[in-house]
């Protein structure tokens, strides 16, 4: 969790917006003094109990994305203006057509449990829309619908890898997948890649952890967090190093596919000659379509890998919203790679990227890679640590910048670490150009205060 002793260190400041709403919340729960005198014996009692959790669980991290983001909401439900970039989510309403796909569900009474792979008729149009757009075949007992693309990675990760196993994932990752991995007593073996690279996996790099144990590869192109899309030569590269390695399966995680900007183009790793048997695809509907609320995703591999994902699905959720699905399928009706809809959010993402790639390399010191797909900027301020602030103290890592920027700036950023890379700061973009206008400026204010430290 983000420390923000710095932020909450008086009343006088966000603290006491902060407490007051607090103190508002306990008075609501608790009523009287005589109700919470009776909170307080519930809690005595309490310790009587056995509190112990799991040691799987308590050595989980929690997601650092989240942690921000809720500490955002709560400052701005105190009454503090603060601008949330940390959270992945389309600004952009559902597309028309799907949002009323999902209400004649409810009209028509399609709100019962379906089979817990999905429909068949969803499953179907997933099929073809893997073979249309990127050139695998699959058929519908293929194919895993799940309450989002989380669950299927998570199910994934679950399903191939056994305790001792371990999980190469290249740096910076999205922030769940070193998670997965020890959820399934595997171990997170992390390939950390450089920006002058634009962030892309050295395939010598890769050669050289491969061993024995070596059970998972994770692939995401575009990327969460640095926006780098995996040209087909590299993939093609990594392939044959795969293919030396029987044991090593791929995951190939495709949830930004369609948000891609010219001349960068889109492969699944599935596509390439002898990758289909050991790739397991996972894909969804949450940030091309803006459907992040309607949680829904899919699996696509192998059927022995599929049915042992839908082993774990069926004892862990059952099948995805019948709403939802629903709404899926008029998602993969608008047309090739979303149609027109898409085509516009995407447009509007590549001009609010190009807006914040120039102001940001007009700061001093800082690194950027420009995105070429998905809605982040990773940038590297770590010329900056070591500066000192009058009234904040010393800028040490990227938490300690991600605090600073909360605190003067009033915008809530991700530090690189729960990514892997401490030079660098995730930014969110999917939010509107006048919000990012807005941010930008605040952000160049209160690096103002600061100097930099390393040489650019």
């Amino acid at each position: 969790m983000v420390h923000l002793a710095k932020i909450f260190g008086s009343k006088e400041g966000l603290t006491g917006k902060l407490l007051a709403s607090m103190d508002a919340c306990v008075r609501r729960v608790c009523g009287r003094t005589k109700h919470a005198a009776r909170a307080r014996m519930a809690v005595v009692r309490a310790e009587a109990v056995d509190t112990s959790i799991s040691p799987r669980v308590s050595a989980l991290r929690p997601s650092k994305t989240m942690a921000i983001t809720d500490q955002a909401m709560a400052l701005r439900q105190a009454g503090v203006p603060v601008i949330g970039l940390a959270v992945g989510e389309p600004d952009f309403d559902t597309p028309p057509a799907i949002a009323e796909a999902g209400m004649n569900a409810i009209r028509d009474g399609y709100t019962r449990y379906t089979p817990n792979a999905g429909t068949l008729e969803l499953r179907k149009a997933i099929c073809a829309k893997l073979q249309g757009e990127n050139g695998i075949s699959y058929l519908p007992d293929q194919v895993l619908v799940s309450n989002g693309a989380k669950q299927c990675i998570t199910q994934a990760v679950l399903a191939v890898c056994s305790p001792g196993d371990e999980v190469l994932i290249p740096a910076p990752y999205w922030v769940s997948y070193p998670e997965m991995a020890r959820l399934a007593d595997a171990t997170p073996v992390i390939l950390p890649t450089n920006i002058s690279e634009n962030f892309l996996l050295s395939t010598e790099l890769l050669a050289e952890k491969i061993n024995e144990k070596s059970r998972l590869l994770i692939l995401c192109s575009p990327s969460n967090p640095t926006g780098s899309v995996y040209p087909k030569e590299l993939l093609e590269k990594i392939a044959d190093i795969v293919k030396k390695h029987p044991r090593l399966l791929v995951l190939s995680d495709e949830i930004y596919e369609h948000i891609i900007y010219q001349p960068a183009k889109h492969t699944s790793f599935a596509s390439l000659p002898g990758m289909w048997e050991r790739t397991l695809t996972v894909n969804g509907f949450s940030k091309a379509f803006a459907m992040t609320g309607w949680r829904l995703g899919y699996l696509a591999a192998p059927k022995h890998f599929v049915a042992a994902c839908g082993k774990i699905q069926s004892q862990f959720t059952s099948g995805a919203s019948s709403i939802s699905q629903m709404a899926g399928l008029a998602a993969l009706n608008l047309g090739y790679a979303g149609g027109e809809a898409v085509s516009n959010m995407v447009k509007a993402f590549q001009e609010r990227r190009d807006y914040l790639v120039k102001n940001f390399k007009e700061l001093p010191g800082v690194k950027i890679s420009e995105p070429q797909g998905a809605f982040y900027l990773f940038i590297d301020f770590s010329a900056y640590y070591g500066s000192e602030v009058q009234g904040f103290g010393t800028i040490k890592n990227s938490e300690s910048l991600c605090i600073f920027l909360l605190e003067k700036a009033q915008v809530a950023l991700v530090p690189g670490d729960a990514f892997g890379d401490d030079k660098c700061i995730r930014i969110s973009y999917a939010a509107s150009l006048t919000t990012l206008q807005t941010a930008m400026a605040k952000i160049k204010e209160a690096v103002a205060l600061l100097k930099p430290c390393v040489a650019a």
